[in-house]
């Protein structure tokens, strides 16, 4: 769901719009299911194929297939799936006849494709096909700003879903969200969101309706000085250690206004401008009281 949301956005934002918008989890399945949900089956084409079925690609003519986790496809699927995107043409298993299709293929993956190739586990003329125009998503700890966003619609799904009178996040909860390295992504988030409804009945969610590894993070080993950041989790620790005694806060909330506005207000640009990651910057402006609206006014 999470990746499939920005493919979905690319179909619904293009000239495609009007035709379908097929998807496809491609880890989810083994060798021989992958190839018949992909490019369909004859009848008695294996055991079990009871009649004729077409695969996704027929199933998204017109339109988009998105699939998703496509650096677990086996070589031997991805031969057949180069032929598809090259040729535009399917042959189903069981038949060496072939059926033309006109379908803009999405693909995800949360590996290093560079790397599989490397490893002889990923065709590089696949990959230079699907890798026309690439958009590489951040992991959610480098782009913080999104969450209040993204727990916002999560609630509002799970209120219509539960038809719980949940509205938000308590000030202290929504600070543990934001400082939290969501390993899992936004995945992980949805699923802590979730385990909250199960949890909470009405009202604001508090810190004890929230999953036990978001409310008691590890502080970092005793030998890791503050500045050596090893996760963001670790960051936030060292900072608070660090944030009372600290010299020169008039010259740092210098340099980050002036990095907020030199963006425009872009967090994760302010961050590259100043050499730290979002969740600094997000920290910086809470400790300094930093009003985005103001100080882009002065």
């Amino acid at each position: 769901m999470a990746k499939a949301a920005p493919a979905r956005a690319i179909h619904q934002l293009g000239r495609r719009k009007d035709g379908p918008f097929v998807q496809l989890n491609c880890a989810a399945l083994n060798e021989a299911l992958l190839e018949s949900e992909l490019f369909g089956h004859i009848k008695g084409a294996f055991t079990g194929a009871y009649r004729h079925r077409p695969g996704r690609f027929e199933a998204a003519n017109g339109g988009d297939i998105f699939l998703d986790e496509i650096g677990d496809i086996p070589m031997s699927i991805q031969v057949k799936l180069l032929w598809v995107l090259e040729t535009k043409e399917v042959e189903h298993v069981g038949d060496d006849r072939r059926v033309s299709t006109d379908v803009r293929t999405i693909t995800a993956t949360n590996k290093n494709l560079e790397e599989l190739i490397a490893q002889k586990k990923f065709r590089e003329d696949l990959f230079f096909r699907i890798n026309v125009f690439p958009i590489h998503l951040a992991p959610l700890r480098e782009r913080s700003e999104d969450i209040p966003l993204l727990v916002d619609g999560f609630i509002r799904k799970l209120q219509a879903k539960t038809a719980k009178k949940i509205s938000g996040l308590t000030p202290a909860a929504m600070e543990r969200f934001m400082i939290y390295g969501w390993p899992g992504n936004i995945r992980e988030l949805r699923s802590a969101l979730e385990f909250a409804f199960v949890i909470a009945d009405k009202g604001l969610i508090d810190l004890d309706q929230l999953p036990p590894k978001i409310v008691r993070p590890q502080a970092p080993p005793a030998a890791a000085g503050p500045f050596l950041h090893q996760t963001a989790e670790q960051e936030h620790w060292a900072q608070a250690a660090v944030f009372s005694s600290r010299p020169g806060d008039s010259e740092e909330k210098r340099l980050l206004i002036e990095a907020l506005r030199q963006s425009s207000g872009n967090q994760t640009q302010a961050a590259r401008i100043l050499g730290i990651n979002r969740v600094t910057v997000w920290n910086r402006m809470k400790k300094y009281g930093i009003d985005l609206k103001k100080i882009l006014t002065l």
